[in-house]
């Protein structure tokens, strides 16, 4: 059974409410937190619509959904990379298994090829033998290199020798896939941040950057997934992945609201050619079905 997006609760909302009575916000904060917005910012959304509705005496479904759209829009922001040339430059892949992180590594490799001639992928993972295969397997197909090291060597050591590479090369990008043990936290949060050092100190000034792949179609959960990396080393932008029909969306609004993370690329499927820059006026409009 197809999931009812937000936007399509939002139509029903204003065709069941003849007037723009308390009930209707009362619905519509219900349709935020199904949308996956969450309780606490639902509430706090609706209540600030409510309190320019009735100040502005707004009655006409288009203003409201003008206005609605102006209180989301400070929360849903969109960044963009770009490898600097003659430098190492190092981004750190994160996220939990399952997500579609190593994929996701693949694609952005494909797309920052396009812009820095030495792209490499650091197969940071050491302790899934699968996350190793895959990313050779997916270097192998887009003629991209892998630095390797033996499953259960040091992870850190894997992106030293990556960025030392790609150093010795006059500059480059190193792309690192990391473990995502989280049911693990406490190991897992100290490899990151042995990771994050030795990212940090390898890295040019400036081109270190951490990016959070979630799983779009996980609502909630991936608010968690944010907090928990965010808190461990902090997360400069997201990757969402399974944005399609069976999203609502709702998860970049309140990670963008609680913890100021704009998003980087959005992902509809599993071939490389499957990533595209996010544009949030796309989204909002998406979100809202306008």
């Amino acid at each position: 059974m197809a999931k009812t997006s937000f936007a399509e609760k939002l139509k029903n909302l204003f065709s069941s409410h003849k007037t723009i009575e308390s009930e209707f916000f009362e619905d519509l904060t219900d349709a935020l937190i199904e949308g996956d917005v969450g309780a606490k910012n639902a509430m706090q959304l609706t209540d600030e619509l409510e309190a320019i509705v009735k100040k502005e005496k707004i009655s006409s479904k288009e203003e409201i959904y003008t206005v609605l759209k102006n209180l989301i829009k400070p929360y849903v922001k969109k960044i963009s990379f770009e490898p600097q040339e003659g430098k190492t430059n190092i981004y750190m892949v994160l996220g939990v298994n399952g997500v579609g992180k190593t994929t996701s590594v693949a694609k952005m490799g494909k797309v920052f090829s396009q812009v820095c001639s030495n792209v490499v992928l650091a197969a940071s993972d050491t302790f899934r033998a699968a996350a190793v295969d895959q990313i050779s397997m997916h270097g192998e197909r887009l003629g991209l290199r892998v630095v390797k090291h033996q499953m259960g060597s040091d992870p850190s050591a894997v992106v030293f020798d990556a960025a030392e590479s790609v150093t010795a090369k006059g500059g480059g990008l190193v792309l690192a896939d990391t473990a995502g043990r989280l049911h693990n936290k406490e190991n897992l949060v100290n490899e990151l941040k042995k990771i994050d050092k030795v990212a940090a100190s390898k890295a040019s000034p400036e081109c270190y950057k951490k990016i959070l792949v979630v799983d779009a179609t996980t609502g909630q959960n991936a608010v968690r997934q944010a907090e928990a990396f965010h808190e461990a080393v902090g997360v400069d932008a997201l990757v969402l992945t399974k944005y399609d029909s069976t999203a609502k969306g709702g998860e970049i609004i309140t990670i963008g609201r609680e913890l100021g993370i704009p998003v980087l690329f959005i992902c509809n499927g599993e071939k490389y050619e499957n990533i595209k820059a996010f544009d949030e006026e796309e989204y909002l409009n998406e979100f809202l079905g306008l």
